[in-house]
């Protein structure tokens, strides 16, 4: 649950937004004027701070033209309110985030917006902040003072912002604190990072208005916190698969004693997740989708074509209209998977039945999934005390696990007219994977699909476990 490092934090819970409004975007709200003059001032790092880091990154030296920026700490420049630096996907939104990238660099500075494709965050974290640092170490106040206010937003989707969030979090790791706040502008196809910190569901024109807009909400939003959950599967050794960007290979891990079934020799992968965690139907929906995208470029024109084709493709892959009628032993997930969680504050693990009807299951831990939809549903607190559940937040230290049948029930839960199959509510989770008739599966991960081998002699196991820091996000008011 909420620890006691929470109480200097702002206390807004955010409640899901996932109307027909929020889902075009953000900024209709009425029209504000702002002075663009009287933002940069908000804004602008002093130029020979913001030149230091550049180089820093640059040079790979964090050291790197340290006599000559300590000198230029005389400069009359004074510390904004919000120093800000902007990270930009120049692949998301359609392929327009290049031309995002552009007109925050004309309105900002060349130096504090970075393309990630150019600049990727570890460099920032190791870097440019370590430049602040060291210079904010011998004496320069205003080195000091931008490294404590500054603030981070990330222009991109989900993945993007899971990225830079994930490198931030070294900073708790290293006792560099305080880790710098995120907030986002959304350009992904989901964003629901976006929707539950409630910077909407897409980024509105005119761009260089709605930028300004962002950019000064930004200044002032209070923070609040975020949960995120290690995940590292073992399986047997020699089978190769390609993972996503969201997962490497370890080598430190150790396996409990109690994992009952693996060989002798195993191998490991891990990564971080923010919103959910799925195996099952809609990971193998998910990995088609992005397998036709990558081989098809060009369809990739931005979130609303990407929903049609993903919608579309959906239908074409076994949920709807099941292949496998002659093999019941390849429909539900419960002939495969074994599902065992951990409550708040105990240390044993506890059985849980997977219904038979369930086809996927998903791990959430925000209320916005699908494009802003609340597949756990609004629930009712008579039901929360029969079920023994409590009310969701993304800061609670809790998963909510729920399952999805075949596509029609699907459709009718991201059409929010029906809830999802409640399983449980846990603080950590184990599962337990043996293909049987199957040869392979699906794993997904905040919209990272795998394609996962699986054995008949053999276990493969999932292990889920709140990571000990939670990310401090910008969350608009």
């Amino acid at each position: 649950m909420a620890s006691s490092a929470m109480i200097d934090e702002s206390k807004t819970r955010i409640t899901s937004r996932s109307s027909l409004i929020d889902s075009i975007g953000c900024g209709l709200n009425g029209v504000t004027i702002i002075d663009e003059e009287e933002l940069k001032h908000k804004i602008l790092i002093p130029k020979y701070l913001r030149l230091a880091m550049c180089e820093a990154i640059q040079t790979k030296n964090p050291n790197v033209g340290f006599q000559e920026n300590a000198a230029a700490a005389d400069d009359k420049n004074e510390v904004p309110e919000a120093p800000m630096v902007v990270f930009v996907n120049s692949k998301s939104g359609g392929r327009k985030g290049s031309a995002l990238q552009q007109i925050l660099q004309e309105f900002i500075s060349k130096e504090q917006v970075f393309d990630l494709s150019v600049v990727k965050p570890h460099e920032f974290v190791h870097y440019g902040l370590a430049c602040l640092e060291n210079l904010a170490s011998c004496g320069d106040l205003n080195a000091k003072e931008t490294r404590e206010k500054l603030r981070i937003i990330v222009a991109g989707g989900d993945g993007t912002v899971g990225w830079v969030l994930g490198n931030l979090t070294e900073l708790f790791r290293q006792n560099r604190e305080p880790v710098p706040p995120t907030g986002i502008i959304p350009l992904g196809t989901g964003n629901d990072l976006s929707r539950t910190f409630n910077w909407g569901g897409s980024f509105p024109f005119p761009w260089k208005s709605a930028i300004k807009r962002t950019l000064n909400e930004a200044v002032t939003a209070p923070i609040s916190r975020l949960d995120s959950w290690n995940v590292v599967v073992t399986m047997p050794a020699g089978d190769t698969l390609e993972l996503p960007h969201c997962l490497r290979y370890t080598e430190d891990y150790t396996h409990s004693q109690d994992m009952e079934g693996l060989p002798e020799k195993t191998s490991s992968f891990e990564g971080v997740f923010y919103n959910y965690f799925s195996v099952g139907m809609d990971a193998q929906v998910a990995y088609g989708f992005h397998s036709l995208r990558n081989q098809n470029p060009y369809l990739a024109q931005g979130p609303v074509a990407n929903k049609i084709i993903y919608s579309s493709y959906s239908c074409t892959q076994g949920w709807f209209c099941t292949p496998c009628m002659s093999t019941p032993n390849l429909r539900g997930l419960k002939n495969i998977l074994r599902l065992y969680i951990k409550k708040v504050n105990c240390s044993d693990w506890e059985q849980v039945r997977v219904p038979s009807s369930v086809r996927s299951i998903v791990c959430l831990n925000l209320h916005n999934y699908g494009s802003g939809r609340n597949p756990w549903g609004n629930l009712k607190p008579q039901y929360l005390e029969k079920r023994g559940f409590v009310e969701a937040h993304a800061d609670d230290g809790l998963l909510e696990i729920f399952g999805l049948k075949e596509g029609w029930h699907a459709s009718f839960v991201m059409a929010e007219l029906i809830s999802a199959k409640h399983i449980a509510q846990a603080a950590a989770i184990r599962m337990e994977v043996r293909g049987g008739d199957w040869k392979k599966g699906y794993m997904q991960m905040d919209g990272e699909p795998w394609k996962q081998p699986m054995h008949k002699e053999y276990s493969t196991f999932v292990d889920i476990a709140r990571a000990p820091f939670q990310s401090r996000m910008i969350t608009r008011e």
